[in-house]
């Protein structure tokens, strides 16, 4: 993906996250519960209050009370077995704990459904078959610059509409020229993954930096939420900012660096991962 945009500001973080996220991290400003948060999420199952104190070397009624703090904030539970009490880790925070973190160092923030502010000057509409050459002219363009794709040439015409979703393929045009498209595929044909979908977005070189990037993934993104795809995930070159703004800015988050994923052009490169997840019961709205 190749547009050039800059790189939105990031919003406050709400004070009722924050208070939550500070009470989860005062929990575990006390090493001892860190180490027993560690040593039941390692664990399979659940785990009694003895066998904690066990492996850990700590008296039972010390267990027992930094137990009882994780649990005020909901990082484990604890289930009565008879005489017994079973700890098992929450679920919920094996993702909540490190969402907070990456949200207190500013990675997700609250994010966007889509970035505002759209040029007037483009219009977005669905992708037709006569698109094809200038899609295919604006693809080459992102794959000579080497930091669009791990493709070294543009895939024929068949390819690419074999590819593709046929209702989610869009072209950008500006006074009747098409200058970008964006496009989503399934990533795999199970069905439990029908609605998980990779995307793609280029820019003609010789319009970046006037919204066409923005235009193009604002359609993209209201329209799988109107549609029913319910996760879109891309990978973008590290190097390539202006890619990466862009996709923080229609509500997708950064997963993780894949280091050395794949060679290309002689070097090993690394990609970000970047998903977007449709909020429950949620459909983004905006101009078409």
């Amino acid at each position: 993906m190749t547009v050039t945009t800059p790189a939105p500001d990031a919003p406050a973080l709400d004070p009722a996250d924050a208070a939550t996220y500070a009470s989860w991290f005062a929990c575990l400003a006390e090493p001892t519960r860190v180490r027993l948060l560690h040593a039941i999420a390692s664990r399979p199952g659940t785990s009694s209050v003895g066998e904690l104190a066990d492996s850990l070397g700590i008296g039972q009624p010390t267990v027992s009370h930094h137990l009882r703090k994780l649990a005020d904030v909901g990082f484990v539970t604890l289930a009565k077995e008879g005489t017994s009490t079973r700890v098992a880790v929450n679920p919920a925070c094996c993702t909540g704990l490190p969402h907070a973190a990456d949200a207190v160092m500013g990675m997700v923030a609250a994010r966007p459904c889509c970035p505002g502010d759209l040029p007037d000057d483009v219009t977005v509409r669905a992708m037709e078959p006569g698109d094809m050459d200038a899609v295919r002219r604006i693809f080459a363009e992102g794959i000579a610059t080497g930091e669009a794709t791990f493709e070294t040439e543009v895939p024929d015409a068949a390819t690419l509409d074999a590819t593709w979703l046929a209702d989610h393929r869009w072209v950008a045009e500006i006074d009747g020229a098409v200058v970008g498209w964006a496009a989503a595929g399934r990533v795999s044909n199970r069905e439990v993954y029908s609605g998980v979908a990779e995307t793609s977005l280029y820019v003609d070189e010789a319009e970046r930096g006037r919204g066409v990037g923005k235009a193009l993934i604002h359609r993209q993104v209201t329209e799988a939420d109107r549609q029913g795809l319910w996760t879109l995930q891309c990978s973008v070159f590290p190097e390539n900012k202006a890619g990466l703004a862009l996709h923080h800015s229609a509500g997708f988050r950064t997963l993780g660096v894949r280091e050395r994923i794949a060679r290309h052009r002689g070097r090993w490169r690394d990609t970000v991962l970047l998903e977007r997840r449709r909020p429950d019961g949620e459909v983004c709205g905006g101009r078409d």
